[in-house]
């Protein structure tokens, strides 16, 4: 049993340390997305919601009732690296390497674009 006590400590330092990655690429991607327009909500600022995963969600507003959004997490990738990852219904859609926000809002721009008038594209 002491062994287990020991290993508690390491395995929450590794994963305060992923939290507060994930937590500051999901900032910068926050600020890319501002800066084209869109208005988000970071649940993962949300102390009420501990247990919930990390999300960014940005909101593109339409005419009428036309609103769209995507759910943006941050994961570990191969190699150590992190990635932005579009959270789609229990799964995950690469968006595009942590560490290039401009590029991550760029396609956060085009899924929501696509959502939002889907036949002309």
């Amino acid at each position: 049993m002491g062994g287990l006590r020991a290993l508690r400590p390491c395995v929450l330092r590794r994963r305060t340390g992923r939290r507060a990655a994930a937590t500051h690429h999901l900032d910068l991607l926050a600020v890319a997305v501002l800066a084209k327009g869109y208005r988000f909500v970071k649940l993962y600022r949300a102390e009420e919601l501990p247990a919930r995963p990390l999300l960014l969600w940005v909101f593109a507003f339409g005419r009428g009732h036309r609103h769209v959004r995507v759910a943006v997490g941050v994961h570990a990738t191969s190699g150590g690296a992190w990635g932005y990852f579009e959270d789609v219904g229990g799964g995950r859609r690469f968006l595009a390497r942590c560490g290039d926000a401009e590029a991550a809002a760029a396609r956060v721009d085009a899924v929501l674009k696509h959502r939002m008038f889907p036949s002309t594209w």
